[in-house]
């Protein structure tokens, strides 16, 4: 049976005060350099970019790839293993953890979102869970991966789908949302 939800939303009761992802001055300090430094079109060298992301908090292997114009929330909530490909144009909505393990390839457009809200409370509380993509995981242009997913090892998420829930490994997913297509073969 459908369950039906017969609250309205009440914005003016919304309250995130319990979340508090860093000082005012290191939320400021990242906008600023982010947009000139990451969240850019100049071509600023990748490894300037690790040590950029590393020096505000994130944990970015020196062998990762941060391609042109991402944007990344809270780069404190961020690990990156080696040989990670981050795209042109990515989004990382880091409110809460995001673990990309090593040979990860995230592609043009996408975003991992950490955050949402409970449209079952009339208050639409804040919610934040952490994303995890295991080792050699795909996730193609313009895909979402949404709060709390993990992503398992080898699976990819095709293009313009998005993942509500967690997506074994070796497998192939699309659509919105996101349902199993087939088994990848995956040879070393």
């Amino acid at each position: 049976m459908e369950k039906i939800y017969s609250h309205q939303t009440d914005l003016s009761r919304y309250d995130n005060s319990w979340y508090q992802p860093g000082s005012r001055l290191k939320i400021l300090s990242w906008f600023l350099i982010s947009r000139i430094c990451i969240n850019t079109y100049l071509p600023i060298p990748v490894k300037f970019k690790i040590l950029v992301l590393n020096f505000f908090g994130a944990k970015i292997a020196s062998s990762a790839v941060i391609k042109p114009k991402v944007n990344i929330k809270y780069p404190w909530n961020l690990r990156v293993e080696e040989y990670v490909w981050i795209g042109e144009n990515v989004w990382i909505d880091s409110l809460g953890m995001v673990t990309l393990e090593s040979n990860v390839c995230l592609s043009q457009g996408c975003m991992l979102q950490t955050g949402n809200h409970d449209f079952t409370k009339s208050t639409f509380d804040l919610m934040v869970k952490p994303i995890t993509i295991k080792k050699g995981a795909w996730i193609g242009a313009k895909a979402v991966v949404c709060p709390g997913v993990t992503v398992g090892s080898h699976a990819l998420l095709t293009i313009n789908s998005v993942a509500t829930k967690n997506l074994n490994p070796n497998s192939i997913y699309q659509g919105n949302p996101a349902i199993f297509v087939k088994h990848r073969n995956i040879s070393s």
